[in-house]
């Protein structure tokens, strides 16, 4: 366990340090633009506008980039992701505790739904294989499972909200009415539900099908383990040899796969929110990425970083706990 502490730590600390200089070889940044602006608008000279921007972004244009980078790693160890650069005297941490709330709820949500309903329809696949519903649901999960959930996003808007008009796409826009106040209250809980519902419906239907298919595969192989030949042979029901020994050995490696998935919440949603105007962190990385604003870019990556990695862990975790045939190497080392 302590060699796959050291393991994650090492990981989130090359990730960081990979993005730290691989942002900054995007093209064109907010200080600079600034700058421009200031000496193009007031005729001010270069250094005086330079001076400007340091105060107003915190950061300084002409420092060195090593020791930009040891600066800010520096105030990483202190809990500082600094300033955005598009917003001026917001710091990342208030933009990332500002967004990322709405993105856990909405993928959230829809993970757990498709994960459950992708249990269910695969057992049934299982169950029923080579009948006409388990040839029904392998072709929907298939088909749903190839589409992105950005251009199921584009149908969704473009079918059900302009031509069918079953959405008011503009009411929906944003993770909650203008003017609501956030309150642990039935009515904010349905309207945060109302203005998440089409970034939900988008990552469910793209997700389920990948579930259902995984566990039928799973399913069809726990089906044809020597125990479950016995269950029968001792004469126990369906109902319990489902519920017993098929059904819980076979959605074990499900578990573990779920854990990830949780993971890469944070990351999985910036097209799918941007399409939709749903103010989430997918949408926060999405503003950031268009306007350079690097500090906000580095935190929010090393936000995903960090989820995923202890998505790794749990998941490794989960599946030794669950599993006892399984057990995490090192276990009780160190």
């Amino acid at each position: 366990m302590v060699r796959r502490l050291a393991k994650a730590v090492l990981t989130v600390f090359i990730v960081t340090s990979g993005t730290f200089f691989l942002v900054r070889l995007l093209p064109g940044n907010p200080v600079d633009t600034y700058i421009q602006t200031q000496i193009a608008q007031t005729g001010i000279s270069y250094e005086a506008a330079a001076a400007q921007a340091k105060n107003l972004f915190s950061l300084d244009p002409d420092q060195p980039l090593i020791q930009q980078y040891v600066t800010y790693m520096l105030n990483l160890l202190h809990g500082d992701f600094g300033n955005s650069l598009l917003s001026p005297g917001t710091t990342v941490a208030q933009v990332i505790k500002t967004y990322l709330p709405w993105t856990l709820f909405s993928v959230g949500v829809a993970t757990i739904l498709s994960f459950i309903i992708g249990i269910v329809a695969g057992m049934v696949m299982a169950y029923r294989r080579e009948s006409w519903i388990d040839h029904l649901l392998s072709s929907i999960g298939s088909f749903l499972h190839a589409i992105p959930n950005y251009i199921l996003a584009i149908l969704i808007v473009v079918f059900l909200g302009v031509k069918l008009q079953v959405f008011n796409l503009t009411e929906a826009r944003g993770s909650y009415t203008p003017g609501v106040e956030p309150s642990f209250s039935l009515a904010f809980l349905n309207d945060i539900f109302y203005h998440a519902m089409l970034p939900i419906l988008a990552y469910l239907l793209t997700t389920v099908g990948s579930w259902a298919l995984v566990m039928k595969s799973s399913t069809v192989e726990t089906l044809g383990e020597d125990y479950v030949t016995v269950a029968r042979a001792r004469g126990l029901t369906d109902a319990r040899i489902r519920s017993g020994y098929v059904g819980r050995n076979a959605v074990l490696p499900l578990f573990s796969v779920l854990a990830i998935s949780l993971g890469f919440v944070v990351g999985g949603s910036i097209f799918v929110e941007r399409i939709f105007g749903y103010q989430g962190i997918g949408f926060s990385l999405y503003n950031a990425i268009s306007g350079r604003d690097y500090p906000v870019l580095q935190g929010i990556f090393l936000v995903i970083t960090i989820s995923v990695v202890v998505a790794n862990l749990l998941a490794d975790i989960l599946y030794s706990r669950l599993d006892p045939r399984i057990r995490v190497p090192g276990k009780g080392q160190g």
